[in-house]
């Protein structure tokens, strides 16, 4: 029997249900790209601010091309389960807050209706870092962005708006983009400069685009982990996610109109998300990147299986505490020490079970941020990063097709690049395919090209 409004009664008594009048609720939000990790962190955070007490606030969650998400979600009325696993078991929640999922390549009128309904206030945001259509520099790829990406959608909904007399929306992005607000409202800019220049000045002056940071780690959940879910909770969930029970949100309170009261069910509303953002991606996302490529590499599957490994956890540990904590600015109460031993603990956790090639894709969109920042900041400093090397090395090795076929946007160029005799150089030199964010000294790429052959090392 799978989940829905009519077999409700099926549902098993363990599962936590929302508890509030979910068709009495307006969509106050439209979310682009409602993955597994949008329904276990934004999605599950606003259905708990519904249930306490808060109204209007219901998600129509937009597929930009693929149904699949829509395929699940829809025949179950938008329901499904979030459920927390660890050593200690399973806790199952079941999330009310989605109300529909559009797929925009099939539904475009109706997302622009959403984008322009008066009781819309918040655009969020997790089309992965590919999805904001970025050429090397930063700036926007127009070639991708005119086939089909957000600015259009969003474009036309703010314009709608506007002629409507309607107030402007919140532009949440919830990726892992440095500085993302930001980012998201320079490419927006970009975009309608040269598609709605009119509109722009009201852009700038009615909606906001504040920054966050998010941090929840949601492997992809598997067949084996519906029929265990459905075993344990009676009905069949196609939409479920699994997660741990960690779970950071902090958001930039900077918002152009009314917001659901996030904060009052765990989020963290501050003036200053970059200390924040900077120690997810540099730390977190960063080590979980090395373990990919380098877990691979070492011919393990899952996080918690690499960072077991004794030749890769000293690595690790390098990697977060002696080059990437220190070229973070911490804030104010931050303790990077602390959040150190707390990521390792967390990749430790074998209930888990994500999959070391998920967070190896998109590498080319990931790495900037993760690797190559920490490695200029090391630069000018004067010091090594021996760890990150190893990953890149690891990479390089997975670019020339060591784990299968290379998913990544830039797979034929990056892969060409790799399998020259100094792929160093053509990816992170001047001129290199990874833009200018850092550029090896000899040495780096001595040192990168010398690292052994798998399994105590790396290159093949």
């Amino acid at each position: 029997m799978r989940l829905s409004l009519a077999n409700l009664g099926a549902l098993g008594s363990a599962v936590t249900r929302y508890g509030y009048d979910r068709e009495g609720q307006a969509s106050g939000i439209v979310h682009l790209g409602i993955g597994a990790f949008h329904r276990a962190h934004q999605a599950w955070y606003t259905d708990l601010a519904m249930a306490a007490g808060d109204r209007d606030w219901a998600i129509t969650g937009v597929s930009l091309r693929s149904p699949g998400v829509a395929e699940q979600m829809n025949p179950q009325d938008g329901l499904y389960t979030v459920t927390e696993r660890s050593e200690a078991g399973w806790q199952s929640r079941l999330v009310g807050a989605a109300r529909e999922v559009l797929v925009a390549r099939d539904q475009r009128a109706e997302v622009i209706d959403r984008l322009a309904d008066p009781a819309c206030h918040i655009v969020s945001l997790t089309v992965t870092e590919k999805g904001y259509c970025r050429v090397a520099d930063g700036s926007l790829d127009f070639a991708l962005a005119d086939s089909g990406s957000l600015y259009a959608l969003i474009a036309e909904g703010l314009r709608r708006r506007h002629d409507a007399g309607l107030p402007g929306l919140t532009l949440l992005c919830c990726d892992n983009l440095a500085d993302n607000g930001q980012q998201l409202s320079r490419l927006m800019a970009q975009y309608l400069d040269r598609h709605d220049p009119a509109l722009l000045a009201w852009f700038e002056a009615e909606c906001a685009c504040p920054s966050t940071m998010v941090d929840r780690i949601v492997p992809a959940t598997t067949d084996a982990d519906r029929a265990e879910l459905a075993a344990r909770i009676g009905v069949e969930d196609q939409a479920a996610v699994l997660t741990e029970p960690f779970s950071q949100w902090v958001i930039e309170d900077r918002f152009a109109g009314p917001r659901p009261r996030w904060e009052a069910v765990g989020a963290e509303l501050v003036s200053d998300v970059r200390p924040y953002e900077t120690a997810k991606l540099r730390m977190l996302n960063g080590a979980h990147s090395f373990l990919a490529y380098v877990g691979l590499a070492h011919g393990h599957t899952y996080v918690h299986e690499a960072v077991a490994d004794p030749a890769l956890r000293p690595m690790v540990e390098a990697l977060l505490r002696e080059e990437a904590a220190p070229t973070i600015a911490a804030g104010a109460g931050q303790d990077l020490a602390a959040y150190a031993s707390a990521l390792i603990e967390r990749f430790a956790n074998p209930a888990l079970n994500h999959r070391l090639i998920q967070i190896a894709m998109d590498g080319s969109q990931k790495l900037p941020q993760r690797w190559l920042d920490t490695l200029a900041a090391n630069q000018t400093r004067g010091r090594e990063c021996p760890a990150i090397r190893t990953g890149l090395a690891a990479w390089i090795r997975h670019l020339r097709g060591a784990n299968g076929p290379v998913d990544d946007p830039r797979a034929a160029e990056l892969s060409a690049a790799a399998a020259g005799s100094d792929p160093c150089s053509h990816l992170f030199g001047p001129g290199g395919l990874m833009g200018d964010t850092w550029h090896p000294a000899e040495a780096d790429c001595a040192a990168i090209a010398a690292i052994p052959s798998s399994p105590t090392g790396l290159r093949t």
